[in-house]
C-alpha cells in the first residue's frame, strides 16, 4: 500500500519539477539569443544603436508593466494556469519577432516580455508553496535551467543562424520550440490550478499590507533593478563592443555565454547557501569585488583579459541574482506576500533596468568611445552594494 500511494505522488513531484525546468528554458533564451546578432538585425532593418537596444529593452519594459498584474491574476485564475498561458504568449512572440519588419520585431519582443514577466514573478512563490522545506534546492534547479539555456542561446546564436540557413531569423526563432515543449508538459499542472488558492487560503484572505511603505521592499526592488541592468546591458551590447574591438562575431557570442556558464554553479549552489545563512553581507562584498575587477579588466585591457573578466562578471551577477530570488521568499512572511514582493520588485526594478541598454548605446553615440558607457556599470555596481547592504542584515523583512 505504501508504494501504491508513494509512486503517484513522486511522479507528480517529478513532473512538476520538469515543468518548472522547461518554463525556465523560456525565461532568458529569447532575450540572450539577440545580442550576438544585433549587428545583423541592424543591417537588415536599418536600425540605429538606441533603436537596436530597444529589442532587448522592450521586454524589460513589459516586465515593469505586467509584473504587478501577475499576482492579482494568479489569485483569481491560479498560478499554474497563468504560467501555461504565458508560455503561449512567449512562443507567439518569438515567432512574430522573426518577421523582417522593425515594427514586428519590436512587437514580438513586447509579447515575449509580457509572457516572461509572469514566469519571473510567479515561479518563486509557487516554489515556496509547493516546496516550503526545499526552497533553496528547487530555486537552484530553476535558476540553473534558466542560465543553461541563456548561455547556449548566446553562444550558439550565430551558429544556429548558419545551421538553419535563416540567418538572424533562425538564431532568434528556434527558441519557439522550447515554448511548445513546455506548453505540452505543463498541461497536467492545470488540474492543480483551483487547488493553489485553497492551499494558500490564509495568505489570500489576510488583509494585505502595502509593500510600497516598506523600506526593505524598496531596497530589494532597487537591488533587483540594478542587477538586471548590469546583466541586460552585457547581453545587449557586450558582443557588439567586442566585435568593434576586433573580435570575430561567433567568438563574441561565446564570450557572452561565459557569463552564463559561470553563473551555472552559482545559481544552483547559491540559493542553498543563502537559505542557510542568516547574514548575507559577506556575499555582498564578494559581489562588489568581482563586478568592479571585471569592469576594470574590460575598460583597461579590452579583449586581452576578456575571458577572466566575463567569468568574474558572471560570478558577481549570478550571486546577485540568486540573492534577490531568495529574498523574494526569505524576506516575505507568506506565499501571497512573496508574490506581491516579487511583483513589486520586478515591476519597478525592470523599469530601472530597462533604461540601461538604450542609455548604454546612447552614451556611445554621444562620445564615440565604448569605455564611457561602462562607467554606467560601475555606478550600478556601487548602488547594488549600497541597497543590498540594507536587505542582507538578518533582521530585514519586507512584511
Amino acid at each position: 500500500m505504501g508504494n501504491t500511494t508513494h509512486t503517484p505522488a513522486s511522479t507528480k513531484t517529478w513532473l512538476f519539477v520538469v515543468g518548472i525546468i522547461l518554463i525556465a528554458t523560456n525565461l532568458r533564451a529569447p532575450i540572450t539569443s539577440v545580442g550576438p546578432v544585433v549587428p545583423q538585425i541592424q543591417e537588415a532593418l536599418h536600425l540605429s544603436n538606441p533603436l537596436a537596444g530597444l529589442i532587448t529593452t522592450i521586454p524589460l519594459l513589459m516586465f515593469a508593466v505586467f509584473s504587478p498584474v501577475a499576482p492579482k491574476l494568479s489569485e483569481r485564475q491560479g498560478i499554474e494556469k497563468m504560467l501555461w498561458l504565458s508560455l503561449w504568449v512567449i512562443g507567439i512572440g518569438v515567432l512574430i519577432r522573426t518577421v523582417p519588419s522593425a515594427a514586428l520585431v519590436l512587437f514580438g519582443s513586447a509579447l515575449i516580455g509580457c509572457g516572461i514577466s509572469f514566469g519571473n514573478v510567479l515561479i518563486p512563490p509557487l516554489i515556496k508553496h509547493r516546496f516550503p522545506q526545499r526552497i533553496g534546492i528547487v530555486t537552484g534547479i530553476y535558476s540553473m535551467a534558466m542560465n543553461i539555456t541563456a548561455s547556449l542561446a548566446s553562444g550558439l546564436s550565430i551558429a544556429i543562424g548558419h545551421w538553419t540557413g535563416a540567418g538572424w531569423k533562425g538564431s532568434i526563432g528556434v527558441w519557439a520550440i522550447f515554448a511548445v515543449i513546455a506548453i505540452v508538459v505543463w498541461i497536467p499542472q492545470l488540474w492543480n490550478t483551483r487547488q493553489t488558492p485553497q492551499g494558500t487560503s490564509p495568505d489570500v484572505t489576510e488583509r494585505p499590507k502595502s509593500l510600497l511603505k516598506s523600506r526593505t521592499a524598496w531596497h530589494i526592488t532597487v537591488f533587483m533593478g540594478l542587477q538586471s541592468l548590469l546583466f541586460y546591458c552585457a547581453v545587449a551590447w557586450l558582443p557588439m563592443v567586442l566585435q568593434s574591438w576586433g573580435m570575430p562575431s561567433d567568438e563574441s557570442g561565446w564570450v557572452l555565454s561565459f557569463v552564463q556558464f559561470t553563473q551555472l554553479p552559482i545559481v544552483f549552489v547559491g540559493p542553498m547557501l543563502i537559505a542557510r545563512l542568516k547574514d548575507h553581507r559577506p556575499l555582498l562584498w564578494l559581489i562588489a569585488a568581482t563586478l568592479v575587477v571585471s569592469l576594470v579588466l574590460i575598460v583597461g585591457w579590452r579583449t586581452q583579459f576578456i575571458v577572466p573578466a566575463v567569468i568574474l562578471f558572471g560570478l558577481g551577477t549570478g550571486l546577485a541574482f540568486s540573492l534577490v530570488m531568495m529574498w523574494f521568499v526569505l524576506r516575505a512572511g507568506s506565499t501571497s506576500v512573496s508574490a506581491r514582493l516579487s511583483g513589486m520588485a520586478q515591476s519597478f526594478g525592470y523599469a530601472l533596468a530597462a533604461s540601461g541598454p538604450p542609455l548604454f548605446g546612447a552614451l556611445y553615440d554621444w562620445t564615440g568611445h565604448w569605455e564611457v558607457p561602462f562607467m554606467l556599470l560601475f555606478v550600478a555596481s556601487t548602488g547594488l552594494f549600497y541597497f543590498g547592504w540594507r536587505v542582507a542584515r538578518p533582521a530585514a523583512a519586507a512584511a
